[in-house]
C-alpha cells in the first residue's frame, strides 16, 4: 500500500474549509486506500507568538475533531507531532541540506513575516525554517503522497527537492513524495472575503464557519456571505468569486458540480438558504461524535498514545538511516559496563 501523511496545525479552531478540503477526504478515501498517518502538527504552532495553554487546548480539540470526522485508529495512525521525537531529529538534518534562498522564497513566509512586521513584532527563525520541519514530517515516514490544499503545494515541492538532494549527496534514503488535491472545494474561501482562504487563524470571524459552530450561527454566516454585482447566478471563479465560493461549498456538501448547480438557481437568496442547510447537515454527525469523544477523554488519550508509538516505530528506522548517511557517528549499543571492561582489556 502507498503511504500517505498529512497534518493539521492547531493555530485556531478547525473550519469548514479544513473539513471539506482535507478531513473528509482523509476519512472517506485516504485511510481506506493507503497506509495513512494523520498528525496534529503542534510544533508548527510555535512559529509565531502564542499562548501555551491555548496551543495545548487546540491540539486536543484538533485531535478529537480528526476522530469525530471519521478517522478510525484501526485503519490509520492518528497522533501528535511533538510526541514523536523523530520529527525534530530529522528537521535539523534537512536544514543542513536546504538553503537560505529556498526558505525566503516560500510564499507563506513572505506573507506571515510581513504581517508580523506590520504588527511591530519580531519574526522568529522558526517561521523561516518551518517548511523544513514540514518536509521532515513527510519524509520521516517514507510517504508516497501528501494530500494538501493549493496553498501548501509549494511546501511539498520543497520536500521533493530536499529528498532528491539528500539522496544524491548521501545515498538513497528518502521516498520522494507527491502532492494530491481533492477535486472539489480544495480551497474554501472566507464568506466575507471570497478572494481569501477560510483560514482557522484568520482574524475575520464573520466569514469563517467553524466545525463546532451551532446550526443557527452557521446559517447566519452563510446568509450574510458576500456575493457579487448582478442578479444572475453563474459560476465564475474570476469574475464572481462570492457566488463561486457558495456554489463550490454547496457542491462539496451535496456531491454536485458547481456549474450545474448554478443553473438551478434564480436568486442569491435561495442559493444561500440551500447552502446553509447543506453545511448544517454535513456538520451535524461530526458535532454529535465530537460530543461523545469529549465525554470519553481516556479513549482519546489512548488513541494518541498508541498512534505515537506506531508512528515512532515507522519513523525511527528512516531517521536513523539518514543520520548514518549524512555522516553522524551512531551511538554505542553495548552496555556501559561492557564498554568499560573492553576498554580496560
Amino acid at each position: 500500500m502507498k503511504r500517505v501523511f498529512s497534518g493539521v496545525k492547531p493555530t485556531g479552531h478547525l473550519t469548514l474549509g479544513n473539513y471539506l478540503g482535507a478531513l473528509r477526504q482523509w476519512a472517506e478515501v485516504d485511510q481506506h486506500r493507503a497506509d495513512s498517518l494523520f498528525c496534529v502538527v503542534d510544533l508548527h504552532a510555535l512559529t509565531v507568538d502564542h499562548d501555551p495553554a491555548r496551543v495545548r487546548r487546540l491540539s486536543r480539540q484538533a485531535a478529537t475533531l480528526l476522530l469525530a470526522a471519521g478517522l478510525d485508529p484501526r485503519l490509520c495512525t492518528v497522533f501528535v507531532q511533538s510526541h514523536v521525537d523523530e520529527h525534530a531529529r530529522l528537521s535539523y538534518l534537512l536544514e543542513c541540506v536546504a538553503t537560505d534562498g529556498e526558505m525566503r522564497r516560500m510564499i507563506q513566509y513572505k506573507e506571515k513575516s510581513g504581517r508580523e512586521r506590520e504588527r511591530g513584532g519580531g519574526v522568529r527563525l522558526s517561521l523561516l525554517t518551518y517548511p523544513v520541519l514540514m518536509a521532515a514530517d513527510i519524509l520521516a515516514y517514507g510517504s508516497d503522497e501528501v494530500p494538501v490544499g493549493d496553498d501548501q503545494a509549494q511546501h511539498v515541492e520543497l520536500t521533493r527537492d530536499l529528498a532528491v538532494r539528500f539522496n544524491q549527496r548521501y545515498g538513497h534514503t528518502f521516498v520522494v513524495p507527491k502532492a494530491t488535491h481533492p477535486a472539489v472545494a480544495a480551497r474554501v474561501m472566507n464568506l466575507q472575503r471570497p478572494t481569501s482562504k477560510m483560514g482557522k487563524s484568520d482574524d475575520f470571524g464573520p466569514g469563517i464557519v467553524y466545525l463546532l459552530d451551532e446550526p443557527e450561527a452557521v446559517r447566519k454566516k452563510v446568509m450574510r456571505a458576500v456575493t457579487d454585482s448582478g442578479r444572475e447566478v453563474v459560476y465564475d471563479r474570476e469574475e464572481r468569486p462570492g457566488l463561486a465560493n457558495l456554489l463550490e461549498i454547496l457542491a462539496a456538501c451535496t456531491g454536485g458540480e458547481p456549474e450545474a448547480l448554478a443553473d438551478a438557481y434564480g436568486s442569491y437568496g435561495a442559493l444561500k438558504r440551500d447552502t446553509a442547510d447543506a453545511v448544517v447537515e454535513v456538520l451535524r454527525p461530526l458535532q454529535a461524535r465530537h460530543r461523545e469523544l469529549c465525554a470519553d477523554p481516556v479513549h482519546v488519550d489512548e488513541v494518541l498514545r498508541d498512534g505515537a508509538a506506531r508512528a515512532r516505530a515507522m519513523a525511527r528506522p528512516v531517521v536513523d538511516s539518514a543520520y548514518r548517511a549524512i555522516g553522524l557517528l551512531p551511538p554505542a549499543t553495548e552496555p556501559v559496563a561492557d564498554r568499560v571492561l573492553n576498554a580496560v582489556r
